[in-house]
């Protein structure tokens, strides 16, 4: 599955189970909570972390910077809408 297809399930599946985001201030402490369950699994040693659980965590934190934007930053002009981006698959080649 693609990275932003991870982001966009992770979108979803938190707008079914929290309302938007009230605040500015209530939607840092979301991604910073996010940010910090993701910084948990980096610190630990090598051998002990999950690259699953960054995946997952990374995922969260993108999904809930996207959230902000949607709830708490609205476009301003109708040329800024975000429905009228075209989709595009972003993916990683080589060895980074």
């Amino acid at each position: 599955m693609e990275v932003l297809d991870l982001v966009d399930r992770e979108l979803y599946r938190a707008e079914e189970l929290s309302a938007p985001m009230p605040t500015a201030h209530d939607g840092w402490a979301v991604i910073l909570e996010e940010v910090d369950e993701l910084w948990d699994e980096v610190k630990l040693k090598p051998s002990k972390r999950s690259v699953e659980k960054m995946r997952e965590e990374a995922v969260q934190v993108a999904a809930m910077a996207v959230r902000f934007i949607l709830d708490i930053c609205p476009p301003v002009e109708e040329n800024e809408r975000v429905d009228s981006v075209e989709p595009r698959v972003v993916t990683r080649t080589g060895g980074h």
